[in-house]
């Protein structure tokens, strides 16, 4: 099954300034080879749903291994079963009727 994530992921115990752990996890979904488009608060993932949430856990376990003692992550999941939709055709069908 395809699904679309935006997963925000939440090192704790680590200071201020999380930017080098959400680096480390844009290398692991870059090394899975998944589809993914940075935003403020968070990632937006697309493709297969095992693939996806495999990821995911090793985003937490690449974190873990470089010094975050807790983390928490909020996701949410978006799945389609009448047709494959992208990240970016989501964002063109907003953009699109705003024009």
């Amino acid at each position: 099954m395809k699904v679309i994530v935006d997963l925000c992921v939440v090192p704790m115990g680590v200071g201020v300034s999380v930017s080098q752990y959400v680096a480390e996890c844009q290398d692991v979904l870059q090394e899975a080879g998944l589809k993914h488009q940075l935003h403020a608060y968070g990632t937006n993932i697309e493709g297969d749903w095992d693939e996806v949430f495999a990821a995911i856990k090793r985003c937490h376990e690449r974190v873990h291994a470089i010094g975050a003692p807790r983390i928490t992550t909020s996701i949410k999941v978006g799945t389609r079963t009448d047709r494959e939709q992208s990240i970016q055709e989501k964002i063109d069908s907003v953009t699109e009727r705003k024009n």
